[in-house]
């Protein structure tokens, strides 16, 4: 028994495993916890948007072709070769949103985020662990949209890949931020079908998807201009067809202040644990 407590005191400390910068495998783990998640589901998560977006260039093509506004002299004349790009930056901004959105809103009701919060994970590698996840099926979708267009209608070849590249990512990577703010927001998923019902999907079909903006008229082109998600499309058009409705840099400089602010949101979000803690 007097043994005892000098054992205990001799006794080492608990060795504490040095991270460093970031928890390079713990985030590794959330990002493939993330993938995993909507891989599992493929016929839902992958094929369904591409079936949307198959469908909607069916309907486009065969009803209104000839009379959606196309400019004479251009490179978007064809229409189908106008509205494919749209149609695959679309497929970006939903299922990266989603994508998030539904984990983190799926984590809460199920109690499972506190598995992922009592990981030894930083705020900083939560986020990026998320955002990561979202983004990689954003883009998963955009390529094999891309892939499904190019094979029954259009061939869909870059001609300034930095666009395609930049806009491509800098939208996968902002409506995952979104997803993620929406989806600690919210207590139950009748929210979260608020937030894209009356968000997202307004915005993105209001931002040049289907048409040239500049056949609007005046009030609802300068509010167009005002659209985030037109910069986004419109960029990345410009990445396919090297002409573009809008001003190429101010969507370049807007989309990174965008990213910059939504990513300061998120990570005070995780931090302090806001309505996902509780």
């Amino acid at each position: 028994m007097s043994d005892q407590p000098a054992l205990a005191l001799n006794a080492s400390p608990p060795v504490r495993r040095q991270y460093g910068a970031l928890n390079w495998m713990g985030l590794r783990t959330l990002y493939i916890k993330e993938v995993r998640r909507f891989m599992k589901i493929l016929p839902q998560t992958i094929l369904a948007p591409i079936i949307s977006n198959l469908l909607f260039m069916t309907v486009f093509v065969l009803a209104f072709a000839q009379t959606r506004g196309i400019r004479a002299g251009t490179a978007t004349d064809d229409f189908v070769v106008f509205l494919a790009p749209g149609l695959v930056m679309l497929g970006i901004l939903n299922n990266a949103s989603s994508n998030s959105s539904s984990s983190i809103m799926t984590g809460k009701i199920q109690g499972s985020i506190n598995d992922v919060l009592m990981t030894p994970l930083s705020y900083l590698e939560l986020a990026l662990g998320f955002i990561g996840g979202a983004a990689t099926r954003g883009v998963i979708v955009a390529v094999v949209t891309a892939i499904a267009l190019s094979i029954f209608f259009t061939p869909l070849m870059p001609v300034k890949l930095w666009a395609v590249v930049y806009f491509g990512l800098s939208a996968a990577v902002m409506l995952g931020m979104v997803g993620v703010l929406s989806g600690m927001w919210a207590e139950k998923f009748d929210q979260l079908a608020v937030v894209n019902q009356f968000i997202i999907l307004p915005l993105s079909y209001l931002s040049g998807t289907f048409y040239h903006i500049d056949i609007l008229p005046p009030l609802f082109y300068k509010i167009s201009l005002c659209n985030p998600l037109f910069y986004l499309i419109d960029g990345f058009r410009y990445g396919f067809l090297g002409e573009s409705d809008g001003n190429v840099m101010i969507g370049v400089v807007m989309a990174a202040v965008i990213n910059i602010i939504l990513f300061t949101l998120v990570l005070t979000a995780f931090k302090k644990g806001w309505k996902i803690k509780n």
